[in-house]
């Protein structure tokens, strides 16, 4: 499978591409120099996961991502809700690294689950499967000389279990090991076994390479339409759309302080439009989807800002050991905040976070009367 750049209609997207760039760049900048732009970045990481489940036909709510993630569940997860929080915790660790990194080899590699388990020589451990494990009957056995005691039942017991665990350790250290993926026997129920993703990987990385040439928003459509139609990965769709926010960030130009939310946007276009046949219309699609990304952005960024203003006005004449204001950075990295949240966040009493809750005037957001969340209005 192929992915052919001559049919791609460059002049129909140069004004499109202009506009796109225009506004990411305006975006940027104001992240940039912001005081909440910590706290717009950490806000956009839970809207953008919840929304790459919504483009691959899955609901998650926002509530329950964010109280996953903290560890609070109120009730037990989906397996949606675990693929929402890998889309989450890889948005973190792309942002968290330099720019350009999730394109690289050793990038790709990590993202794709290959590279735990790998040793500082980059070579996978070798597992020990017959390695005999110390019991605690050989533990306790003290002194030097002193022997096992076979008799007794229980350390026999303990033997085996230890032998077991032994085992499962050497096997998942073979699985994490980098460059294993290929050669270990897959599930035909599960996988596709025709299904070549390092070929397919390496076709989009070749298409990568032939737009270096282009504006960066152009590169990264091209590279977000052709995951989808060569269809990298077969469980993790999601992944060409963070590595095409990527490459905006990589240009350093248009997403230098954040990295787009481009989930958030092509949830406003049309799937008749996303997925349709021809080049142009996806790749306009796509272009809109950006567009409609950076707007979302930037009027989220104002409302930030002005909820921030209007929390901080409660603070003249509170004490200098107040909690409020550590309630105020924690309401605004999150979309959403429960009691739960507070009291380990600010390391006081539920019953002290409910009062500080009320004190800020926080909207309550699932009009239930137990396990609330508040949020800015």
């Amino acid at each position: 499978m192929s992915y052919d750049l001559s049919k791609i209609p460059l002049a129909s997207l140069q004004k499109p591409v202009a506009d796109a760039t225009a506004i990411l760049v305006r975006l940027d900048e104001r992240i940039a120099r912001s005081p909440v732009g910590d706290g717009w970045m950490e806000r956009s990481h839970f809207a953008d996961a919840c929304a790459s489940l919504w483009i691959d036909g899955e609901l998650v709510y926002l509530e329950d991502l964010v109280l996953h993630d903290a560890r609070l569940d109120v009730r037990a997860p989906t397996h949606e809700l675990a693929i929402a929080r890998d889309v989450l915790k890889t948005r973190r660790r792309i942002a968290a690294q330099p720019r350009g990194w999730a394109l690289s080899p050793e990038g790709l590699r990590q993202l794709r689950g290959q590279g735990a388990g790998s040793d500082e020589t980059g070579e996978a451990p070798t597992p020990k499967f017959d390695q005999p494990a110390a019991t605690t009957a050989e533990a306790v056995g003290g002194g030097e000389g002193a022997e096992a005691d076979t008799s007794d039942p229980l350390a026999a017991e303990l033997a085996a279990i230890d032998a077991v665990i032994a085992r499962s350790d050497a096997a998942i250290i073979l699985a994490k090991a980098p460059g294993q993926s290929g050669t270990r026997e897959k599930d035909p129920l599960v996988y596709d076994l025709d299904w070549d993703e390092d070929e397919r990987l390496d076709e989009w990385r070749r298409v990568l390479t032939e737009t270096e040439g282009l504006p960066p928003v152009a590169r990264a459509i091209i590279a977000l339409d052709a995951w989808s139609v060569l269809q990298v990965l077969q469980h993790a769709p999601w992944l060409g759309r963070l590595l095409a926010a990527e490459v905006l960030r990589q240009a350093g130009i248009t997403t230098a302080a954040h990295l787009a939310a481009i989930n958030l946007g092509l949830k406003s276009i049309a799937v008749e439009r996303r997925r349709h046949r021809a080049h142009d219309t996806r790749l306009l699609a796509i272009v809109n989807g950006i567009i409609a990304a950076a707007e979302f952005g930037l009027k989220e960024h104002d409302r930030l800002t002005l909820a921030k203003q209007m929390m901080e006005r409660k603070l003249v004449g509170r004490r200098s050991s107040s909690n409020l204001p550590g309630l105020i950075e924690l309401v605004m990295s999150r979309p959403l905040i429960s009691a739960g949240m507070v009291a380990e966040t600010l390391r006081v009493t539920p019953r002290a976070a409910l009062r500080i809750v009320e004190e800020l005037g926080l909207r309550e957001m699932t009009g239930r009367g137990r396990f609330r969340a508040w949020g800015i209005f």
